[in-house]
């Protein structure tokens, strides 16, 4: 961070939330280049922003090997969108129960991100949560192989912010990353990061 971003804090964080503004999207993804409209489905995940004593941290988890989407990737708790959920944060809250047993009750909604169309067919609404500790978490073996905290400072330092790109059914893809000690966070986790990161810092 510099002068102009000083060092983030919960009350800073909640600065950037609590007016309704316009927000500019850094990236919405490129599923829509592999997926018909009416393929694309609604899904929502929470960007769980924790509160330490050292700082504030963002929680992410590390999905299991043999899962068939995003299959040990890092990603944030979440899913697809259930009839009966009447907003994302609904979704959001609902999914994160289920994958790390984070319940509802420890998380203070502060707004939504841009969404974000996914190669796998998903259009994802990220919900932004504050975490205040002690809460337990309880991952679910199947599709949860590992849950983490990265500082918030550095996720949203763009000397940490990487653009890569591969070859994906015969065309070049370009994607975000955020690596972090042995974590490699990219993909669309990574491009969700890039539109917090406008969301705080713009």
């Amino acid at each position: 961070m510099n002068a102009l971003h000083p060092s983030p804090t919960e009350a800073w964080l909640r600065s950037r939330f609590a007016k309704s503004r316009a927000v500019k999207s850094f990236t919405s993804g490129d599923g829509h280049l592999w997926r018909s409209p009416q393929d694309i489905r609604p899904a929502a995940v929470l960007v769980p922003v924790v509160v330490r004593g050292s700082g504030l941290t963002v929680l992410f988890t590390r999905r299991t090997a043999h899962l068939n989407d995003h299959a040990g990737q890092i990603s944030f708790p979440g899913g697809r969108t259930e009839p009966a959920d009447a907003s994302a944060a609904e979704t959001a809250l609902r999914e994160t129960a289920e994958e790390i047993g984070l319940e509802a009750s420890h998380v203070e909604v502060l707004g939504e991100l841009p969404q974000y169309v996914t190669v796998t067919g998903y259009r994802v609404t990220p919900v932004v949560g504050l975490v205040v500790p002690p809460f337990e978490l309880k991952p679910d073996g199947f599709e949860v192989a590992e849950v983490f905290e990265v500082p918030l400072e550095f996720l949203i330092d763009p000397e940490n912010h990487q653009r890569n790109s591969i070859v994906y059914e015969g065309g070049a893809r370009h994607y975000y990353a955020v690596p972090y000690e042995n974590h490699y966070i990219w993909g669309a986790t990574a491009g969700m990061l890039m539109n917090f990161y406008i969301r705080l810092t713009d």
